[in-house]
């Protein structure tokens, strides 16, 4: 199966693409990466920009399924977590438009998912994943290790699958 994962954000949206086998084969990393937007563009644009970098990676990688992480927002921040749903709005659909079925996973439970706790920290979460594919460094940036952990908790709790490389 073939994962996309995506950590939402207007500025910065990270993906990764995963394969994991039905077997229990160790997960695959396929691509990974960030889709920028200019804080100076209006809102509209934005989205447009992040829409079509999310279907081109639809189109290049055809995934099965695709795992976007939850919309978390502060009460002091209500104008925050509406801008973020729009952006997350467009991604389901570029998600919708290519015939991938979505799966929302909040940060908890993808943080638990990888390091056993609910609440690691950025560090920990960018080694969790060094650590599942064997890569040399870190993923960078954060945005790319929270995408990828996204799409292995998809794969936990859809397919079972080995973290190695």
């Amino acid at each position: 199966m073939r994962i996309l994962g995506i950590d939402p954000g207007l500025q910065a949206t990270g993906y990764g693409v995963v394969d994991v086998a039905a077997s229990g084969a160790p997960a695959r990393l396929v691509e990974a990466g960030v889709i920028r937007t200019r804080r100076a563009d209006a809102l509209p644009d934005r989205l447009v920009e992040i829409r079509e970098g999310l279907a081109a990676v639809l189109e290049e990688f055809r995934p099965e399924a695709v795992a976007v992480e939850a919309l978390y927002a502060h009460y002091k921040h209500p104008r925050t977590a509406i801008l973020m749903g729009h952006a997350r709005g467009v991604m389901f659909l570029a998600a919708a438009e290519a015939g991938a079925p979505v799966t929302s996973y909040n940060a908890t439970m993808v943080k638990k998912s990888l390091t056993g706790s609910g609440h690691a920290g950025k560090a920990q979460m960018q080694r969790a994943i060094q650590a599942a594919f064997g890569l040399p460094e870190p993923p960078e940036p954060a945005d790319v290790a929270d995408a990828l952990a996204v799409a292995l908790c998809h794969a936990h709790h859809g397919v079972r699958v080995r973290c190695m490389p």
